[in-house]
């Protein structure tokens, strides 16, 4: 695996921790910038939303751009913003660097998604992105850990510098091993690919399982405290696990996609939704809770390097493109998720109903995934009409 790949998944580590990190500092930003938790929390959703439209429009924008260019300039901008959000005492300015550091983030992924993929060979496709995207679960095993500790010892703004810091970093490194690259093709090449039933079978399946996975993870800690009766001092702790379990699947299921995609895709996905199921109606249980966390981790993304591989396996004439939408789909299932999980709670369902969530949301991938194969199969069966076999042999 090129050295490059690992700076990749460094410098989105850096990204990643930025994207996570404001779930433990909301309270203190809401206190010091006198403003509501809710309106806090809407820095959160700011960035959600600025990734999911940011990928598909910074690919076409920079598509002309040579890579490392684009790769380094999304850094800067990344940096800049967490600067001025640090030095900040404006709660609508820090929003505003919230969405423009969600948009650099965004293009950063389709680009370095694609600049991955294209060192490797053929056959190495999903462990490049499995390093890439490593670079998140490093994020949630020591990175978000690590803003909440600057938080609380120093402030919420330290976090802040903390990743502009990083991110600066990461552009000499960036610099320094990524290899020269030639422009993408202009964007009227890349369209028509995009629209192939197969790749909106590969981003729905994405936005689902993504979906699925972060509606539980948003609300593991009143899962804890309050169906597993587990101490608060448990959530730090089951934070990690998951975490671990992350990286751990991602590692694995890296090495072993390339090979069985397509089995790895459907065992992770059954394993998932039984997981699922099984944690609904065993939350009660602080033992069952704690195996089942790392598992979920673990399977979730275990198959993470197959969803993220396959846009480009699909989609070899539209590589920067197929990143966006890509990205566009992990967000828009890391915003639906939550949201669902969010609906049900506020019904009055309690804290054990987003897992419920969780299970029917892999419910309705398998299905997808069910039908997308049957649609497969039916044309590969479907007889060749007569007529044209005979036009074609002339």
């Amino acid at each position: 695996m090129p050295f490059a790949v690992y700076v990749l998944g460094l410098a989105v580590f850096a990204i990643s921790t930025s994207e996570f990190m404001l779930s433990g500092l909301v309270p203190a930003i809401a206190t010091d910038l006198a403003v509501s938790i809710p309106d806090a929390g809407m820095l959160t959703s700011a960035f959600a939303i600025g990734m999911v439209f940011g990928g598909p429009l910074l690919a076409v924008l920079t598509m002309r751009w040579e890579r490392r260019r684009a790769l380094a300039a999304f850094l800067v901008t990344f940096a800049v913003v967490h600067v001025v959000g640090a030095v900040s005492s404006d709660y609508a300015v820090l929003l505003v660097t919230r969405v423009l550091g969600a948009l650099a983030c965004a293009g950063f992924w389709a680009v370095a998604a694609v600049s991955a993929i294209g060192m490797v060979g053929e056959n190495a496709k999903a462990r490049a992105m499995s390093v890439v995207v490593g670079g998140t679960t490093l994020a949630c095993v020591a990175g978000v850990p690590g803003g909440a500790f600057l938080g609380q010892h120093w402030g919420w703004r330290s976090a802040f510098w903390a990743v502009a810091v990083l991110s600066a970093l990461s552009v000499v490194a960036v610099l320094a091993t990524l290899p020269p690259s030639r422009p993408e093709p202009p964007v009227r090449i890349e369209w028509k690919p995009l629209f192939a039933k197969p790749l909106l079978v590969a981003y729905a399946l994405n936005a689902l399982i993504q979906g699925a996975t972060f509606c539980t993870f948003t609300y593991l800690a009143p899962l804890v405290t309050e169906v597993a009766g587990l101490g608060e001092g448990w959530v730090p702790v089951m934070l990690v696990l998951f975490g671990v379990g992350s990286f751990i699947g991602i590692t694995v299921g890296g090495r072993i996609a390339d090979a069985r995609p397509g089995l790895v895709l459907l065992v992770g996905m059954i394993a998932l939704t039984l997981g699922w199921t099984v944690l609904a109606l065993t939350g009660g249980s602080g033992i069952a809770t704690v195996a089942l966390v790392f598992i979920q981790g673990l399977l979730a993304f275990g198959i993470a390097p197959v969803l993220t591989s396959r846009v480009f396996y699909l989609a070899k004439a539209a590589p920067a493109l197929a990143g966006g939408f890509s990205t566009a789909a992990f967000n828009v299932g890391n915003t639906v998720g939550p949201w669902l999980g969010g609906v049900v709670i506020d019904a009055g369902l309690g804290f054990r109903s987003p897992v419920w969530v969780s299970a029917l949301m892999m419910v309705l991938a398998l299905g997808v995934l069910a039908v997308s194969r049957k649609k497969s199969a039916d044309t590969v069966r479907r007889p060749v009409d007569p007529g044209v076999s005979r036009s074609t042999q002339g």
